[in-house]
């Protein structure tokens, strides 16, 4: 109890004393402008200094404080311009994945009106089972839709697959590129028939191969366009499939074989155009 009345009265103490040199240096600096003589010789070398230091130490203190608060105002504008730009980048996004959206519809329009004599379904693409590759995939149309087995899918510029699958708001599409696909076509400039088929291994390279087209006189070039043929059983006559990008004589020198460019892109496949009819039920018809 008496070590903290002494610590109590040490700096009561100390306060007093303190303040009484605060009054006599302040007193000091009121009359050292109208003192001369040995006085004021003190108090130039005292007085004045401190006052010196005061003032500096008054101005550093003022000039941190202006800098805080202009830093603090300069890291509010910081958040609020993040914030901006955040809000921009996600409004820029959207506009992006808009912009996108509306070039694949208009797309598919073109196909519609490309094919104007069938009628269709659009449908968008929930799920695909090969990796970066839509061999077989789910489309979120089904029975409900109208949507049936063996009907014939497109997108793109051209023909995608067929209908393998249907359930009540879902089907399932294999397209020309699985392995387990033939496709009878034809060369449209000169209507000799070939077969299309699917092979997985050859979209990394872009291309699907085509076979069993007579070694004739028909002269067919790289660029010609491969179409559906009439006497498919299951694929509608006329939906473009490719381009030639590659042909040469087999061996037996009875036909020719070579590649084809498809005419949709199967790596980023969103939304597709579902015949609503069979070749069965057309050519019932």
């Amino acid at each position: 109890m008496r070590k903290n009345n002494q610590t109590t009265f040490s700096s009561k103490y100390w306060l007093l004393i303190l303040s009484i040199l605060c009054v006599i240096l302040m007193g000091l600096s009121l009359v050292t402008d109208s003192v001369s003589g040995p006085l004021r010789t003190i108090a130039n070398y005292t007085i004045v200094p401190m006052q010196k230091g005061i003032n500096t130490i008054g101005m550093w203190m003022n000039d941190f404080t202006q800098n805080f608060e202009t830093l603090q105002e300069v890291r509010n504008e910081n958040k609020a311009l993040q914030e901006k730009v955040d809000e921009l980048t996600v409004t820029n996004n959207l506009l992006q994945q808009e912009k996108y959206e509306l070039e694949r519809l208009r797309e598919l329009y073109k196909l519609d009106q490309k094919y104007g004599e069938y009628e269709k379904v659009g449908a968008h693409v929930t799920a695909n089972d090969s990796g970066n590759w839509f061999s077989s995939f789910v489309i979120d149309k089904g029975e409900k839709d109208g949507i049936a087995v063996d009907m014939n899918v497109m997108a793109g510029t051209g023909l995608v697959g067929i209908v393998t699958e249907v359930g009540p708001n879902w089907a399932r599409v294999r397209s020309i590129i699985d392995d387990a696909s033939h496709v009878s076509a034809l060369i449209l400039s000169t209507s000799d028939k070939c077969i299309v088929d699917g092979d997985l291994t050859l979209m990394q390279e872009g291309k699907i191969r085509f076979e069993q087209l007579p070694n004739n006189d028909s002269v067919i070039e790289v660029g010609e366009q491969v179409v559906t043929s009439h006497i498919s059983s299951k694929y509608l006559p006329g939906i473009l499939i490719g381009y030639i990008s590659d042909i040469q004589v087999d061996s037996n020198n009875l036909t020719r074989s070579g590649y084809i460019t498809p005419a949709v892109d199967f790596q980023h496949m969103q939304e597709v155009l579902v015949i609503t009819s069979t070749k069965k039920q057309a050519l019932s018809e």
